[in-house]
């Protein structure tokens, strides 16, 4: 059997909106319908996504909960300057996670299908600090991207080709 590498939670006080609304009021920012409709549609579930995906996933111009597409752009920055989401590049493109209530974590990335797997190791971890200590160097936070080929991809590349396909 194999490690668990799986990720755990991060306890925290208030919610990403409460959250949200602490950061607002703090900068003397009104909480705005299309702030709210964001903040509830990117925290629902998890998953790593860009602007434009969550652009597509919003209500149509002229619908109940529509989202301006410079209000997506500015309001994705506004979460991650209150540390609710992370932004990272992959391939050229912005791409965004949720960053309060998760712990530290890295990712593998399928270069065939753009899969991001999450993983946590504390082997990793260890290794970080310990290079750290012998640089005298003092770590607030590591983002680790492995690229290569998830298993999915590698075992459809091993079908046997038949004469068919090759036409």
């Amino acid at each position: 059997m194999g490690k668990n590498y799986s990720l755990g939670s991060v306890e925290v006080s208030l919610s990403p909106r409460e959250r949200f609304e602490e950061y607002l009021q703090s900068r003397g920012m009104r909480n705005t319908e299309q702030r709210r409709v964001l903040v509830e549609h990117i925290f629902s579930h998890h998953e790593h996504f860009d602007a434009d995906q969550l652009i597509a996933q919003l209500p149509a111009k002229g619908s109940d909960g529509y989202v301006s597409r410079p209000t997506v752009y500015r309001t994705l920055a506004e979460f991650v300057d209150a540390g609710l989401l992370r932004k990272f590049e992959l391939n050229g493109r912005a791409v965004y996670e949720h960053d309060y209530g998760y712990p530290q974590h890295d990712h593998l990335y399928c270069k065939s299908c753009q899969k991001l797997i999450e993983f946590q190791s504390d082997e990793l971890i260890e290794l970080r600090n310990r290079v750290a200590e012998e640089q005298r160097f003092r770590v607030t936070g590591h983002r680790l991207i492995i690229y290569g080929t998830c298993q999915d991809c590698i075992a459809s590349r091993r079908r046997p080709k038949r004469k068919v396909d090759q036409i």
